[in-house]
């Protein structure tokens, strides 16, 4: 996987960053870490995307918005939690930790 940039969802960055028992440390590292990668918008074609999915099946806005966005942008969805994301049709997910 080292050969492909690292890119998230803005909302990632929202749900990492905002996440309210960070210390300041771990704050400024995270920042850093989103300052180096690319973070994709939230655009309408994601949101139209996103409440596609939340129509066909129960799901978190966070989760609807990180799936319509790897759709969107024709991204592979890294992400321990693969069984929230295994419906979606067309969406490429992957646990980091099976490849070791």
């Amino acid at each position: 996987m080292s050969d492909h940039e690292t890119c998230c969802s803005a909302i990632s960055r929202v749900e990492t960053l905002g996440y309210p028992y960070l210390s300041e440390d771990e704050k400024q590292y995270l920042e850093g870490c989103f300052n180096t990668i690319t973070v994709f918008p939230i655009t309408q074609a994601v949101i139209d995307s996103a409440v596609t999915l939340c129509q066909r099946r129960k799901m978190s806005l966070g989760d609807a918005i990180i799936a319509a966005t790897a759709l969107e942008y024709r991204q592979t969805l890294i992400t321990r939690n693969v069984k929230d994301f295994d419906w979606v049709e067309g969406l490429k997910v992957v646990d980091p930790f099976d490849e070791l």
